[in-house]
């Protein structure tokens, strides 16, 4: 037999994701590890994510269907998404059909949702995996036919109780996971210090506001030792580095970094907002965090993500509205002060920091699904 036709007949998992990077990186790093254990997987995204994607997504087969967006949008904004809905649920009952998965892996978001649906109609497991500590619209709806729930927080608002939901953690990429057992950088009161900003497209525009204010507040000899590095939406790189001319700080800005794992491994403190994605590779990488919530994220669920960082005393929380210059510099100045607070918030991490997510999830899937569904097989 051929290593063709022994992979040929290793179960195919569906992967169904799409939209923001809180759904692709969690989905990223389960198909790296199931690509590992040799199973056979496929991408089922919308147009946007059609063959969009890096790493082992880049690598599968992908597929796109119709979807759309419902909550928040006018009423025949509406009615033309339940169309496209409906249509990419047929899409996906058809491609289903045609390729006989062993399960559907969902990330929620309403990209995922034609396959999901698609799934439950035609009796195939269905696993869905909830990033956040308040489930989605989406994944609530959807968690109620689910054969099994995953979550990334040990407390997940409107999870499904009893054994159905699992918390495996958030799936991280192998590299910011192996950090875990990276020392924190070397600190002092006169040492450098590497000051981390990650905002993404819905959080730069406030940091781009509020941090160059807040800087200039500091003494000279305390901007002298921040080295700078901040995320920025493109349109606003010229515009932030005229607002940081007068400040005495090594700079760095840019829409996009390729090279995380080397950003967080010399990073001392990180200013983030704080989704799923974003606290759960901060807390892998022990790195302490000024967290700022997206205000407008759906049910707040970015200030419940917050919960572990302020129980275990690993961060500071700034609600959006308390984010001002003069709060932000003060903040700023106690921690730049107080080497010795910032090294314990680091090491705070380590108790609520999960880094093998991705292996958990592997395994849940595995252990109720597969197997079960192999031996099944066998006995017939």
């Amino acid at each position: 037999m051929t290593s063709k036709t022994k992979k040929s007949k290793q179960p195919l998992i569906i992967l169904t994701a799409g939209g923001t990077g809180g759904h692709i990186y969690p989905a990223e790093a389960l198909a790296e590890e199931l690509s590992c254990r040799g199973y056979r997987l496929m991408l089922v995204t919308d147009k946007r994510g059609l063959n969009n994607y890096s790493g082992t997504l880049g690598k599968i087969p992908n597929r796109a269907v119709w979807s759309g967006a419902i909550m928040g949008k006018s009423k025949w904004f509406k009615i033309k998404s339940l169309f496209k809905t409906a249509v990419g649920i047929l899409q996906c009952m058809r491609l289903l059909l045609k390729e006989h998965p062993a399960c559907v892996v969902g990330f929620g978001g309403y990209a995922s949702f034609p396959c999901s649906m698609a799934a439950i109609l035609l009796g195939i497991d269905l696993i869905i995996h909830e990033q956040n500590s308040i489930m989605s619209r989406t994944n609530r709806f959807l968690g109620r036919y689910a054969s099994t729930v995953a979550t990334s927080f040990k407390k997940t608002k409107y999870a499904p109780t009893g054994r159905k939901t699992v918390q495996t953690g958030m799936p991280i990429r192998k590299a910011i996971a192996e950090l875990y057992h990276h020392p924190y950088p070397k600190a002092g009161k006169t040492l450098p210090f590497n000051l981390l900003v990650l905002g993404g497209s819905q959080g730069a525009k406030v940091f781009a506001e509020v941090l160059p204010q807040a800087i200039a507040t500091l003494a000279p000899k305390q901007q002298k030792r921040i080295y700078l590095t901040q995320q920025c939406r493109r349109e606003d790189i010229n515009n932030l580095r005229e607002a940081y001319q007068g400040s005495k700080c090594t700079l760095e800005l840019s829409h996009f970094f390729n090279n995380m794992p080397e950003l967080y491994a010399q990073t001392h403190l990180i200013i983030s907002r704080a989704g799923a994605s974003s606290v759960s590779e901060i807390a892998a990488a022990g790195i302490p965090a000024i967290l700022v919530p997206l205000p407008s994220a759906a049910d707040d669920h970015q200030t419940s993500n917050t919960a572990e960082f302020k129980t275990n005393k690993a961060g500071i929380v700034i609600a959006q509205k308390d984010f001002s210059p003069t709060i932000l510099a003060s903040v700023l100045n106690d921690l730049m002060q107080n080497p010795a607070a910032l090294k314990t918030m680091a090491e705070s991490t380590a108790k609520f920091a999960i880094t093998d997510a991705a292996v958990r999830f592997a395994d849940l899937i595995e252990n109720k699904i597969l197997v079960p569904a192999a031996k099944r097989q066998t006995e017939k």
